[in-house]
């Protein structure tokens, strides 16, 4: 089937299922407010930016994810980004850490530093961030089940290098629903990890004024295979659920609710991600003041970060990759993200080399330097199409939160399988879509070069890098026999009898001996077995696919 024949017979569609008309006029914006639903930037409703200025005023923090092997590695890649002009760190954390196991223990074989650097104890956090002064980088870490346990080490080792809290600036993403739909890192039931996710929060308010305490994420449910329009919704049915969870604690909103913050994936479709994210931005303004009477302006702003797609790169010919996350960038550019990572072009393959990650690092340097897109606010405002699609998916996204609302919400969405079901819709249409011939992509699908096997592990020359998982698990192993040996196993026990103690009592924040723990040297597995005991385990059920 020609190019041509495709198009007539599926229509001109974005990703999301919107369809696009031949052409774009003024009639177009009929039902659009240009006045009331744009603003100006920096005011009520934010689609055009949460700043006046935008990237005049300050451009965006180049934020690499980054993290493999041991703790000594991933330092070496974060100095060596940080030289190179990357404004802010991403620590990537391998699956053991994720799951709350130690890197000696059973289930952690094959997967020690694998997909992120392994961390057992303070001291491997100590290593992570050697010669890096936690108070002048700001620090991103992607981790859920486990991270009241990372910010305590954070913390704890701000406290050693003489960081006062109040500068501390950084993220933990600590959004659990999200765990349940699509990534799978969680270790308890949602109940209790909605207490744990929410006393992150509490504490975080009174310790670390500048921190995030939850990244409410709609990247992975994206990688997963939702289209634009669910991964909004999704994500601020999620966090409407944080949010309700947090002020049935007694806190106000306006306490709290200027310290979220986002995570959203930016795909190929250029204009659908402009859109989406200029949408999110006056969907969440309107949602705060007008359902939850939020009276602070920084309570409405959507802040976010974007990471460029991870499952649009390719395995064949990755330099095209290169081009693909160029563009992604830019979109997330002109849709106004407060920070960025850009994938290098080997990631279909196994951990970037530095010279991939150099270019994706320059790809951001680039756009802010050299395009001009950086130099007045929402630069697209106005265009009758990009107009016309940000008020489509505004309609969309509402339609599908309204929905879950109807469910209870978010965290009955999760339970019922809800959100699940609709990924995998999605997933599979996208798929018979590309199998079809339908989805075109470069490289792969059409043209399709002959000798693309051989470009696969090579670029720039070099091989590409792969961890060491054996060599990793024995270091680690070898440092956490003697820890154990080191440290005092009495404040041990004791410390782990608190947290056990407090996870069973009601209404006990559990921050507190969770940190203490950390202090004595206790690790991530023992602390998060000590809560296993408690708290429970979860055995997720597949709900059916119809």
């Amino acid at each position: 089937m020609g190019e041509k024949d495709k198009k007539e017979r599926n229509g001109f569609i974005t990703p999301s299922g919107i369809p696009i008309v031949p052409l774009y006029d003024h009639r177009s914006l009929e039902g659009i407010d240009l006045e009331a639903d744009l603003g100006r930037p920096g005011e009520f409703p934010f689609t055009r930016g949460i700043h006046p200025t935008m990237y005049r005023g300050r451009v965006w923090t180049m934020r690499q994810y980054a993290g493999f092997g041991t703790t000594e590695e991933t330092n070496e890649r974060y100095r060596f980004l940080l030289d190179r002009g990357q404004t802010g760190l991403s620590v990537a954390f391998d699956l053991p850490t994720q799951m709350g196991y130690d890197s000696d223990h059973p289930r952690a074989v094959g997967e020690v530093g694998r997909v992120g650097v392994a961390i057992d104890s303070i001291e491997d956090m100590e290593a992570l961030f050697r010669g890096i002064p936690l108070d002048r980088v700001s620090t991103s870490m992607t981790i859920n089940a486990t991270a009241p346990i990372i910010l305590s080490m954070v913390s704890c080792l701000a406290q050693d290098q003489g960081v006062p809290f109040d500068r501390l600036r950084g993220t933990v993403q600590n959004d659990l629903l999200k765990e349940y739909v699509a990534r799978g890192t969680f270790i308890y039931p949602p109940e209790p990890s909605m207490r744990l996710t929410v006393d992150l929060i509490c504490h975080a308010l009174e310790q670390f004024p500048l921190w995030n305490p939850i990244s409410i994420s709609g990247y992975h449910m994206r990688e997963a295979g939702a289209t634009a329009v669910q991964e909004i919704g999704f994500t601020l049915a999620n966090a409407l659920a944080y949010l309700r969870a947090v002020m049935s604690r007694g806190i106000p909103v306006d306490r709290f609710a200027p310290r979220l913050s986002f995570f959203f994936a930016c795909h190929n479709h250029f204009f659908e991600e402009i859109a989406k994210f200029r949408a999110a931005r006056r969907i969440w303004a309107r949602l705060m003041r007008g359902r939850f009477g939020a009276k602070d302006d920084r309570s409405c702003h959507l802040r976010f970060h974007t990471q460029t797609s991870g499952v649009a790169l390719t395995a064949q010919e990755p330099g095209n990759n290169v081009v693909r996350v160029a563009y992604q960038a830019l979109a997330a550019v002109l849709g106004g993200t407060q920070s960025l990572h850009t994938n290098s072009m080997d990631e279909a393959l196994s951990l970037p080399t530095e010279e991939s990650a150099l270019i994706a690092l320059r790809t951001q340097q680039i756009v802010a330097s050299e395009t001009g897109v950086a130099d007045t606010p929402d630069p697209l405002a106005g265009s009758f199409f990009v107009e016309s699609l940000t008020g489509e998916i505004e309609t969309r996204v509402l339609e599908t939160i309204d929905r879950i609302e109807g469910m209870g919400g978010a965290l009955e969405a999760v339970k019922n399988g809800f959100m699940e079901n609709e990924i995998r819709r999605s997933a599979y249409r996208h798929q018979r879509m590309l199998e079809s011939g339908e989805i075109e992509v470069i490289g792969v699908t059409r043209p399709v070069d002959r000798a693309r096997e051989e470009s696969r592990g090579r670029v720039s020359g070099r091989p590409f890098r792969f961890t060491d998982e054996a060599k990793a698990r024995a270091k680690q192993a070898g440092k956490l026999e003697a820890l154990r040996k080191r440290r005092d196993n009495r404040e041990v026990r004791r410390a782990l009898d608190r947290v056990k103690g407090d996870a069973e009592a009601d209404g006990v924040n559990l921050m507190p001996s969770i940190q203490e723990a950390v202090r004595v040297y206790c690790t991530v597995g023992e602390i998060s077995d000590a809560l296993r005991e408690v708290l429970g385990e979860y055995r997720k059920a597949t709900p059916p696919f119809d």
